[in-house]
């Protein structure tokens, strides 16, 4: 069937497609994405000697081979993809350096682990199996694991003067010691019962050492990682300062951890100030929790709330393409959907999610009173405004959408300060045009935009050391005006392992260097929607790469970055 007249078409232009050059760099981004995923598909055990020499070996050689291609032949495309895969592998090598020191310091709380993570490697790498000497391996570490339980019982525990460990490390220890014992599982199970002898000999010291190294890794959680709070109870593991310095040069941010504290501060009494203005025109003077709270009471009743979302989605779709700020393909435009979180997801997510699905967090008919109604106030129609255009369009899903389609490879160089910041970027561009008219839509704006600065100060000072994750908390609720049970969500989120170090960062660091970049190039003459238009096909970059592609400035091999981007 064909389109009505006048309907926009589903399909781009293609000439350009057609016409786009070759690149040399692209097939090597792709063949090293593979093959890492080959050995990350046969090496399985996480915490495995063999699994780290294998990736040791892949990264010395792929670091060899790159330094082997005619680099100097390249133009700047090639040249910032050979850039960034050295700098990826790099830091590859430096976490697995890393990764290696964090399972040493944490040794001796766990002495009896490395044999069975050697068998559980040994079975997945196919080699045979004896059950009487498997058995033999089983009973000394069981040996051994009801020593360390007696060694625990009478060791200082976590809120002592002087604790047996950090809590850090004994959390560390209780997961490698999960994650060991399911390796153990699975290794059991794919010898018991088809193989009578290993069972005859394995079977009893098997069940006993599960059950012990369960009780133990318990006893562990307990005595020396603890309870941080009733509600809270997340420890994280710090990576120091050395670890924060490591993953800035990463993402080529040449800025210091503590001179990315004192930008945020900086960017929170901005915002500060912006609540005491809106909150003047609502008639609170300069008492802007006062202001919030008010806005916190407008959220919509029960069953409204993914028809406010589809009306803000709709507006903010509407403003960038009136305005002419950025192209949204037809198929993009049409291509997102809708879904709810359920209340265990919300414990961790207590707002949107997004991408080409956005994800709503609203209450649901079991959950407390309290609960429904701090979620229902954290999600008011007011802090929806910024969260909605930020998930789908212009924000993540426009983004993800063209990342798919121009640079493919260039995911492998996936970094928050492209890809949070892209959608902050707009949250702040869209303020600075006026986009939120209404005080309260500016309350609900700021909140957020005051939110990224605080995650600066938390997930930073964390990993310095110099916060604890209910102080993170606390920042939140009394800083930035959070509900206490979301504030206690997002430092979940933050701090549970599911995210890298520095990716509560990259929300408004990424945000402030695109800001940046867009003054730049708006000021050298390019329109907004030529620099967002070549930014969505640019890939994922970090963003002085980004810069410099957009310049056409010459890459050398040893590019190492220096825009000193926040005035």
């Amino acid at each position: 069937a064909h389109a009505a007249p006048g309907a926009v078409p589903l399909v781009p232009p293609l000439a350009p497609l057609a016409a786009t050059p070759a690149s040399a760099m692209a097939p090597v981004l792709q063949r090293y994405q593979l093959d890492a995923a080959s050995l990350e598909h046969i090496y399985t055990v996480k915490n495995g000697a063999a699994r780290a020499a294998a990736f040791k070996r892949f990264y010395d050689e792929w670091r060899s081979a790159l330094d082997a291609l005619p680099f100097d032949s390249y133009g700047v495309d090639d040249r910032i993809d050979w850039v960034m895969l050295r700098n990826q592998i790099g830091f590859e090598q430096r976490e697995l350096e890393a990764a290696g020191q964090r399972q040493a310091e944490a040794q001796y709380l766990m002495p009896f682990l490395r044999p069975l993570i050697d068998m559980a490697e040994a079975r997945r790498l196919m080699q045979p199996q004896d059950g009487a000497q498997s058995a033999a391996v089983l009973q000394k570490a069981l040996n051994e694991a009801r020593a360390a339980t007696g060694r625990l019982a009478s060791s200082p525990a976590w809120d002592s003067a002087k604790p047996y460990a950090t809590r850090s490390t004994a959390s560390r220890a209780v997961r490698t010691i999960r994650a060991t014992a399911q390796d153990l599982k699975d290794w059991y199970e794919y010898y018991a019962g088809y193989d009578p002898q290993f069972a005859w000999w394995a079977k009893r010291p098997y069940e006993d050492l599960s059950r012990e190294l369960t009780a133990y890794a318990h006893q562990l959680q307990e005595r020396l990682v603890g309870k941080s709070t009733k509600l809270l109870n997340v420890t994280g593991d710090p990576i120091g300062r050395a670890g924060l310095v490591s993953a800035l040069q990463r993402e080529m941010i040449p800025y210091t951890p503590e001179e990315l504290m004192a930008l945020a501060e900086k960017e929170l009494a901005w915002g500060e100030a912006e609540l005491r203005k809106a909150a003047r025109e609502m008639g609170y003077d300069d008492d802007w929790h006062a202001a919030m709270e008010k806005v916190k009471t407008l959220y919509v009743p029960p069953g409204q709330q993914t028809g406010m979302v589809r009306g803000l989605a709709q507006e903010a779709i509407n403003y960038v393409t009136a305005n002419d700020l950025v192209t949204v393909p037809e198929v993009a435009r049409r291509s997102w959907r809708m879904d709810m979180l359920s209340p265990e997801a919300q414990l961790v997510s207590p707002f949107f999610l997004g991408g080409d699905t956005i994800l709503v967090s609203y209450p649901t008919d079991a959950m407390t009173h309290e609960q429904k109604l701090m979620t229902m106030r954290g999600n008011n129609p007011h802090f929806s405004r910024a969260t909605v255009h930020h998930e789908l369009i212009p924000g993540h899903h426009l983004q993800m959408f063209m990342s798919a389609r121009y640079h493919p490879e260039r995911m492998l160089f996936d970094t928050p300060f492209y890809v949070e910041g892209w959608a902050v970027y707009w949250e702040m561009l869209l303020y600075e045009r006026g986009f939120a008219v209404k005080p309260e839509d500016r309350i609900g704006m700021m909140f957020w935009r005051n939110h990224r600065a605080a995650r600066i100060l938390f997930s930073l000072g964390f990993h310095l050391g110099k916060i604890t994750p209910e102080q993170a908390v606390d920042m939140l609720v009394q800083r930035v005006g959070h509900e206490p049970d979301n504030a206690r969500a997002e430092v979940r989120r933050s701090f549970n392992g599911d995210y890298p170090p520095l990716y509560q960062a990259g929300y408004m660091i990424g945000a402030l260097q695109l800001r940046a970049l867009a003054r730049e190039m708006t000021a050298s003459g390019w329109p907004l929607k030529q620099f967002h238009d070549t930014v969505l096909r640019s890939g994922e970059l970090p963003i002085e790469l980004l810069r410099a592609r957009l310049k056409g400035q010459r890459i050398e091999r040893n590019f190492a970055p220096t825009w000193r981007f926040y005035q």
